[in-house]
């Protein structure tokens, strides 16, 4: 059936049947439906779906939830598995999550990579030239649309002549045609702002994790890249050598490179590429930010100007940080570090969660116990939490003085890892 039907068409059929199932309760009988839209369905089908799959666990159909997930991968377009690896990176229903990262864990096996690496491959280009435009055509007229370096639309006519906006269709204008590309020009601008969100996110956390790529990645996946070269160019970079040697640099519009001076950089062909950290840069932050400045550079997120902690002698040779126990939090800014890769812990009695976490390594977690913890019935019911033990365990439990080892000291953590664990808690526990 899809062979004979116009684009899009088979798979607004497969649309309207689901939305009958979910009205009709989604009957388990009628089940096919949700798994006809992995056979009919497109890219518009899963910037529809995605959002509904969110949000079936917090409706008593976690079920369904991850049979959407098998709907996503079943798609297997880019746009698919791109929305497949944000629901595994951020959904608040933590099961629905795990099972997400196991898909994408799946897919990313089987093209012999890492899930890292499969959503470095994900990114869409969005139909965009390798320019970074493209053309909406209303018939008659024809206007070029791209996006600065900060990611923001613009449009510019036929002349050539830079417009606020994309004019709405005139009477000369081809109207279906122009409808269209009009919708076309809306559901852009929303990808691009979800699609920016997503990498300045993975950006980040790919500096603090030390993440590395070839200088032949680095081209291909950001430099030649239509939406992420922009935030590229927003950012230092460090190249690894294979000499030894050490250069941070950045890129320019025109893709060349620079060092802190000015001067060229030619990447090496057998360089590997990073993001540092102000820890790596040292002196050298000062310098940059002031090109950055000169430059009027706006970074994607704080690197540069990044706040560096540091464990006390103490601390470093203990596996716990008194300095913040005894601290009070309230909830709603305690639940905003999961958004950092912090995690809730296990429904206890009465449905509390007694602690809160995060994986710092294999077999390293920095864990807090609360007090009263959280009740997930009523995440509101206890507004503030008091921090009453922070320590280092081998994995998330229930209270440090129950008898158990505890071999973890703090010193044995990567510098970067405990600047920003330092930085986390400073903020969470700011008055």
């Amino acid at each position: 059936m899809a062979e004979t039907c116009r684009a899009g068409s088979s798979a607004g059929f497969a649309w309207a049947l689901f939305e009958e199932w979910r009205q009709a309760g989604l009957p388990a009988k009628e089940s096919w439906i949700l798994h006809a839209l992995g056979v009919l369905g497109d890219d518009g089908t899963v910037r529809r779906l995605t959002p509904v799959l969110r949000d079936w666990p917090g409706e008593g159909a976690h079920h369904r939830a991850v049979e959407g997930l098998d709907v996503l991968a079943a798609i297997g377009t880019d746009v698919a598995l791109l929305h497949l690896h944000g629901i595994a990176q951020r959904v608040k229903f933590k099961a629905l999550k795990v099972r997400a990262q196991e898909k994408i864990a799946e897919v990313a096996e089987h093209l012999g990579l890492t899930a890292e690496q499969l959503a470095d491959r994900l990114v869409p280009d969005l139909g965009l030239g390798p320019d970074g435009t493209t053309v909406i055509d209303y018939g008659t007229r024809r206007f070029t649309v791209g996006f600065d370096e900060q990611l923001r639309p613009f449009v510019r006519d036929g002349d050539g002549r830079r417009r606020k906006e994309l004019p709405a269709p005139g009477a000369r204008d081809d109207q279906e045609l122009a409808a269209a590309e009009r919708k076309r020009f809306t559901a852009l601008k929303k990808d691009v702002r979800t699609t920016a969100a997503d990498q300045i996110r993975r950006l980040e956390a790919a500096m603090v994790a030390q993440r590395t790529w070839t200088a032949v990645e680095f081209g291909a996946l950001f430099v030649d890249h239509p939406l992420v070269r922009h935030l590229a160019g927003r950012l230092v970079w460090l190249a690894d050598g294979a000499d030894g040697t050490t250069t941070a640099f950045r890129t320019a519009e025109d893709r060349t490179f620079a060092d802190v001076t000015g001067e060229a950089f030619v990447l090496p062909g057998n360089a590997t590429v990073r993001l540092p950290h102000p820890l790596h840069l040292g002196e050298q932050s000062a310098a940059w930010s002031a090109v950055f400045a000169e430059h009027g550079i706006l970074q994607p997120f704080r690197q540069l100007d990044r706040p560096v902690r540091r464990l006390t002698p103490s601390e470093a040779d203990s596996n716990r940080l008194h300095r913040f126990e005894g601290c009070t939090v309230p909830v709603g800014r305690l639940l905003g570090l999961t958004k950092r890769g912090w995690e809730r812990g296990e429904p206890l009695d009465n449905g509390i969660e007694r602690w809160f976490s995060k994986r710092l390594a294999d077999g390293c977690h920095l864990v807090i116990q609360l007090n009263e913890g959280i009740w997930v019935a009523v995440v509101g019911e206890y507004s503030d939490q008091t921090f009453e033990t922070v320590w280092l365990d081998v994995a998330p439990r229930d209270h440090l003085g129950s008898r158990h080892e505890y071999p973890l000291r703090f010193g044995e953590l990567d510098r970067i890892v405990a600047s920003e664990l330092l930085a986390d808690l400073e903020e969470v526990t700011a008055r």
